[in-house]
């Protein structure tokens, strides 16, 4: 994997698009580069929610998201630097790890909604 991030937009969505400060509803799965799954909101059974440009989550998603819109999936290779960077995340995620990201995108909401 490179240094930069790359995205992939397995499906385009037809609906409102991700700009800085949206909150948005995700459905996702997160992956080590060897393929193991390490979270997925599928699992917890509930969608995920975020404030995006906002740094309230990894920087690989707020540069990553933008301008996705509804009904979109997409697949973010993040390097480590975009991601949790030197941090050991929970048993799985050692540091400076690569992550790949599968991502649904269910809602957009702004202050104009």
């Amino acid at each position: 994997m490179n240094t930069e991030l790359e995205i992939i937009d397995i499906q385009l969505g037809d609906g409102k698009a991700v700009v800085k400060g949206a909150l948005i509803t995700t459905q996702y799965r997160g992956y080590l580069e060897d393929g193991t799954q390490f979270d997925s909101s599928y699992d917890k059974g509930k969608p995920f929610q975020c404030v995006i440009g906002s740094g309230r989550v990894i920087k690989g998603w707020d540069l990553g998201l933008m301008g996705m819109q509804v009904g979109g999936k997409r697949k973010l290779l993040v390097p480590a630097h975009l991601g949790y960077g030197e941090r050991q995340v929970g048993a799985h995620i050692k540091p400076n790890s690569n992550l790949i990201f599968e991502i649904e995108l269910l809602e957009v909401l702004t202050r104009d909604d």
